[in-house]
């Protein structure tokens, strides 16, 4: 018998969507296969780990090197999100960050990724990280608009940063690659006044009024509370997401809260 055939989990559905597994005694992440980790992360989007400790960062590169080709940037496969004094980036500010999909300026978007939470935010202290399932928001849209989004291109620019930035065009909806599905792939502007290394978002094919309404209505839809999982973070929790079926975002956090997570990406 395998150390996964002994695991005992607890596995309790979120709302709207995601699952939470909490392993029962001594577990380890590596006692989940990486095939069963990306069935339930596609079943259920989201998935929350708690009660598996945390792995170092070479422990959990070559985890998910098994599960798939692992993304790596100039920093390495490993990304220390933490908040910065003079960040010259906003995800390492207090601020909010706006939905996005991971990898949008590079070369190839991962298909999924994972978090390690190393230290949560205080209790009340804000920082969550916010999830909107694209799917769900597109069987929420009228067949007519969503025939609209379907011929529909967006332009990101923002100031190229290290690792970070440039100019890409990617159209507003997409295929799943493993369910099929067509999901969303937008990222919501970000305003120069608020944010560092804004992000300028145009939609083809309209301008002034008419990219306002187009971009506001996006927003209410894939911000709809029904479509919407908020994952307050504890200590050891260990997230792992589906890149092409969500989008994400963070709460700003309130006072002097902060938080550190660690971030890989799987292609």
């Amino acid at each position: 018998m395998t150390k996964a055939d002994q695991l005992r989990v607890e596995e309790t559905p979120l709302s709207p969507f995601g699952r939470l597994v909490t392993a029962d005694g001594a577990a380890d992440l590596r006692d989940i296969h990486p095939s069963v980790l990306e069935r339930w992360t596609v079943e259920s989007k989201v998935v929350v780990l708690r009660g598996f400790p945390l792995l170092d960062k070479e422990d959990l590169v070559e985890y998910c090197t098994q599960w798939g080709e692992v993304l790596h940037w100039d920093f390495g496969a490993v990304l220390d999100l933490v908040v910065q004094e003079d960040p010259k980036n906003y995800l390492f500010s207090r601020t909010d960050v706006p939905f996005h999909w991971d990898g949008a300026f590079a070369k190839q978007a991962p298909r999924y990724f994972l978090f390690q939470c190393v230290e949560a935010p205080v209790a009340g202290g804000g920082g969550e990280t916010v999830f909107s399932d694209s799917v769900e928001v597109l069987r929420r849209t009228p067949a007519e608009l969503v025939r609209e989004w379907a011929g529909t291109r967006v332009t990101y620019r923002t100031e190229k940063l290290g690792y970070y930035g440039g100019e890409t065009v990617s159209p507003l909806l997409a295929e799943h690659s493993e369910t099929g599905e067509t999901v969303l792939r937008y990222g919501e502007p970000l305003d120069p006044e608020r944010y560092r290394n804004p992000v300028w978002v145009e939609i083809d094919g309209k301008s002034g009024a008419d990219a306002e309404a187009f971009m506001a209505d996006l927003r209410d839809r894939m911000h709809d509370p029904e479509v919407c999982y908020h994952h307050e973070w504890r200590d050891g929790d260990i997230v792992a997401v589906d890149n092409q079926a969500l989008l994400h975002g963070r709460n700003a956090f309130r006072g002097n809260s902060s938080r550190h997570l660690q971030r890989i990406q799987i292609l």
